[in-house]
């Protein structure tokens, strides 16, 4: 059985959620919907494996259920749970 794999360059997850913790650059938090600011324009984390990125962050995890088979899909996934 193979594990689920993030899609490179999706970034879903890091545009859709709300993160209510401080994020760097990003004092009060990502309000839902909004653009991270630490996604690069390829949609990659850029604090990924250094200490100041969020614990809530780490601890999201990709799977099917959330992230569907398209980057689309996630969004839409992502969007009805946030809601």
């Amino acid at each position: 059985m193979s594990t689920f794999e993030c899609r490179k360059g999706c970034g879903a997850c890091c545009i859709v959620i709300s993160i209510s913790s401080p994020i760097p650059g990003m004092p009060n938090g990502k309000p839902a919907g909004v653009r991270c600011v630490n996604l690069s324009e390829n949609n990659e984390c850029m604090i990924f494996g250094k200490p100041e990125r969020p614990r809530v962050c780490g601890g999201f995890t990709a799977e099917r259920m959330f992230c569907g088979d398209t980057d689309e899909e996630a969004i839409e996934i992502l969007s009805s749970l946030e809601e």
